[in-house]
């Protein structure tokens, strides 16, 4: 039978210290750990490979399923061995997510020029995000009165999707002047920011 073990947001190494309790405690067996990224799938893959044995994972969802079958004569590596890769987000960035009209703080003048080059500059540079989601008052970019739709209209031709929360249009009052993109609940706005491991401007 497989431990299961629940690591979801510990950094490492504790995702890897608590597959090793569980291995020493067993003679032949094996663990499956649930993580939250890719660097901790890394690590726990190189654990299992330190000690010899088989590592397994998948990604479901938002999670990250490593499965570790160790043999009865095989020994984990101790404590004071392990080794933490840092945490990155995987290579470019996938997602942008945008609270706000306006970047910073300080100046609105200064903050519209900014909040527009930033989008022009996303919508020109390799690769593209796969999403770009708004909320709060980041809304208002979507809809009428826009100076940034055009950059919004080409990423969305390229096939980056393009998220406005529905409540936070609803609020504004804005929802039946949206241009580009689809509507979402914060639900889906949640997870694509998660799984797109999103930067984020408010």
């Amino acid at each position: 039978m497989t431990e299961q073990i629940n690591a979801m947001g510990k950094p490492c190494p504790q995702p890897v210290i608590l597959a090793k309790k569980a291995l020493d405690a067993m003679g032949a067996g094996a663990v499956e750990i649930q993580v939250d990224n890719e660097t901790s799938v890394a690590n726990l893959v190189k654990f299992a490979e330190n000690m010899g044995a088989k590592a397994e994972h998948r990604k479901e969802g938002g999670a990250y399923f490593v499965t570790i079958e160790k043999e009865a004569e095989q020994k984990t590596p101790a404590e004071e061995e392990i080794q933490c890769q840092p945490l990155t987000f995987g290579g470019p960035v996938r997602g942008v997510g945008i609270g706000s009209a306006r970047m910073g703080h300080g100046s609105d003048e200064l903050g519209d020029i900014l909040m527009k080059s930033l989008l022009f500059t996303i919508s020109q540079t390799e690769p593209l995000p796969e999403a770009v989601l708004f909320f709060n008052g980041g809304v208002h970019l979507t809809t009428e009165g826009s100076p940034v739709i055009d950059d919004l209209k080409q990423m969305a031709e390229q096939g980056v999707q393009i998220i406005s929360c529905g409540t936070c249009l609803d609020y504004f009052g804005i929802k039946d002047k949206l241009l580009v993109g689809e509507v979402s609940n914060m639900y889906t706005i949640y997870e694509t920011l998660r799984e797109t491991h999103a930067l984020l401007f408010d």
